[in-house]
């Protein structure tokens, strides 16, 4: 991996985690999520008319992304109504890496240097730590993260074919959230049609914000996983486990405990591997 990409899949898992921690910091976690989405949606339509758009081979791939990410944005929600962000998030980003790495190589046909599969065993291994630091947390809540890392391994694998096939991946990420959008506005509307809108003037600016760092995060990872292996990538996009577990501790007054932070030594050591892949 260049050291751009790998500098550029760094500063993308750093907004990753900070959108997160704006819908974890949230009174009302789904209405967070949308609002996340919809700004994700205004960004993208903004900036596609600009941009060369996506091959007729990738649209199926952005229609299945699409059921996806509408399923991993309820999910997001419901875990972070009983979950620690220092737990959940570790949970949901780090386990997803050991999925894409098995379907890469039957999906995608992926094969990876040693440095490659000792990173992601060390990015692992701190999964496993993480959970082990978390054994006596909310059952229901670390199950509905594992689910999610089941969820986002499939729209990884399913984006990062689609985006090689677009032809043009920045196009391909603005369409999916763009997409995206739409039903999350209407299952917001059509469940808490009272609150919506003054959820959406109070909440504007961390809506945007957020809205931001998820396509600027997830645009960045799909760009990366044209030049890269996609597991590789996936790997070290969940660095971003680091920044929330950082910002859980600064800004939402979390205690991740000596456990995780060892733990948190794992990944890290597992990314300078994985910069070595």
């Amino acid at each position: 991996m260049t050291p751009v990409v790998f500098v550029a899949v760094l500063c993308g898992a750093a907004l990753n985690a900070t959108w997160n921690a704006i819908v974890k910091g949230s009174g009302d976690k789904f209405l967070a999520m949308v609002t996340v989405g919809m700004f994700a949606g205004l960004l993208s339509a903004a900036v596609l008319p600009a941009l060369p758009q996506p091959a007729p081979a990738s649209w199926p791939f952005i229609a299945a992304s699409v059921g996806l990410q509408v399923a991993f944005s309820l999910l997001v929600a419901r875990v972070y109504r009983t979950t620690d962000l220092s737990l959940a998030y570790p949970l949901m980003r780090g386990t997803a890496p050991l999925l894409v790495s098995a379907c890469g190589l039957v999906w995608l046909g992926e094969r990876l240097s040693p440095w490659a599969w000792a990173g992601i065993g060390a990015v692992c291994l701190g999964i496993l730590g993480l959970a082990a630091a978390g054994r006596r947390g909310n059952g229901r809540g670390m199950a509905l993260a594992l689910l999610n890392a089941v969820v986002i391994a499939a729209y990884t694998i399913v984006d990062g074919t689609g985006a090689r096939r677009s032809g043009a991946p920045v196009a391909y990420t603005l369409w999916v959230f763009l997409l995206t959008a739409v039903p999350l506005a209407a299952l917001a509307w059509a469940w808490q049609r009272s609150r919506i809108l003054t959820h959406l003037r109070s909440t504007w600016r961390d809506g945007l914000v957020g809205g931001a760092g998820t396509v600027g995060s997830y645009t960045i990872a799909l760009w990366a996983m044209t030049l890269a292996p996609v597991a590789v990538v996936a790997a070290l996009r969940e660095t971003s486990i680091l920044f929330g577990l950082l910002i859980s501790a600064l800004w939402l007054k979390e205690r991740p405990g000596t456990e995780r932070l060892a733990a948190a030594g794992a990944i890290a050591l597992g990314a300078a591997m994985l910069r070595l892949a």
